[in-house]
Order: C-alpha cells, then sequence, then structure tokens
C-alpha cells in the first residue's frame, strides 16, 4: 500500500507562494519604516545638541561685544530660543516657523504672531510624538522658561484646553506678552490627530 502523501494542489501551492511574499513584504516594509523613524529620531535629537549650542554661543557672544545689541532677524528654520519646563523636566529648541522639516527637528514660532517676549500672544507648535509628548502632564501656575539670545523670559501656566483645528481663538492677540503652546491631540491616537492640546501662558 502506498502511503506517501499526495502532492497539494496547484491552487495550494499558489496560495502557499503568495503568503509567503505577503510576509516577506510587510517584514520589509516594517523594517524600512522603524529604520526611517529611528535615523528620523537621531537626527532630530542631533540638532537639538547643536541648535542649543548655538544659542549659548550666541549668548555669549552678545554679552562680550554688547548686551544691549539688538539681535537680527531669525529666518525660517533658523534657531529662536530655548523653551525649558523645569517639573517636567522638559528642554528643546525652538526655531522660526512652522514647516515640516521645522517640527521634525524642534518645535516652531507660528509666523504671524509675536516674537516671545514681545507684547502680544507669541504661539509655539510641536508635534505630540516628539518634543511636546510630555505636554499631556503641565499643569496651571507651572513656570515655562524661554532663552533667546539676548533674554531669558517667565512664564505662569494659566490654563489648558482641547480645541478644534479651525479654533484660531487661542492665538487671538493680547496686550501684555503671552505664550501659546500648540500640539496635535489626543496624544497617543494612531494617524492624523482630530484635536489640538492647547497650553496658555502669560509672562511673569
Amino acid at each position: 500500500m502506498n502511503l506517501r502523501p499526495s502532492p497539494p494542489l496547484p491552487w495550494v501551492v499558489r496560495r502557499r507562494r503568495r503568503v509567503r511574499w505577503i510576509q516577506r513584504l510587510l517584514f520589509i516594509t516594517g523594517t524600512v519604516l522603524l529604520g526611517y523613524v529611528g535615523i528620523t529620531l537621531l537626527d532630530a535629537r542631533a540638532y537639538q545638541a547643536f541648535a542649543k549650542h548655538s544659542l549659548e554661543t550666541e549668548i555669549q557672544s552678545l554679552k562680550v561685544t554688547d548686551p544691549n545689541q539688538v539681535r537680527p532677524p531669525v529666518n525660517p528654520g533658523e534657531v529662536l530660543g530655548r523653551i525649558d519646563i523645569p517639573r517636567l523636566g522638559m528642554s528643546f529648541a525652538v526655531l522660526q516657523g512652522t514647516s515640516w522639516r521645522t517640527l521634525r527637528l524642534g518645535a516652531g514660532h507660528v509666523q504671524g504672531t509675536p516674537l516671545p517676549g514681545e507684547p502680544g500672544n507669541s504661539g509655539i507648535a510641536g508635534h505630540r510624538d516628539t518634543f511636546f509628548r510630555d505636554l499631556r502632564k503641565i499643569r496651571e501656575h507651572d513656570e515655562i522658561q524661554l532663552q533667546t539670545a539676548t533674554a531669558l523670559l517667565h512664564y505662569e501656566v494659566d490654563w489648558t484646553k482641547v480645541v478644534q483645528p479651525d479654533d484660531v481663538s487661542v492665538l487671538a492677540p493680547s496686550s501684555d506678552s503671552a505664550l501659546t503652546l500648540v500640539t496635535c491631540y489626543p496624544f497617543y491616537f494612531v494617524g492624523p490627530a482630530s484635536q489640538r492640546f492647547i497650553v496658555h501662558a502669560h509672562r511673569v
């Protein structure tokens, strides 16, 4: 009696091959995506170190030459300052503008709003999954420090709230010097977030 198993049917063979190819494709895609994310994060971290060093160098240079010197305008993509939130241990460079590349490397000053320290409401935007991740833990009365090349500014958090993406009232002009941080919400949502998380603070 012949006990050898019969060969699989042709359609079964084709299905197995197709499954193997799909598995390989998914593995390669996953590897490429993880590699891209890793390289992006390393690039951002390296740029943050460079940006902070560049800011400190400019601060020292202005102290040596002329403490009262007015800083020249900051072009899009250039380092504007550094934000520190001591209670949360947050520290990151702020760049001018909110282009895709700018927000990949740091937080970005919303063009059209006053520069930090000037009268009015300065807007700073950042990604919820990188530099602004820990904003979810911020509280009323927390201190926010913003170091520019010419001054160290201190702010105190007034409130936080969640708004719709088209609600631009959070960046409305102010007679006082204020700071508004904007990021996407929910923080752990996969895909494009449907809302915005807002932190508003006043200068002290």
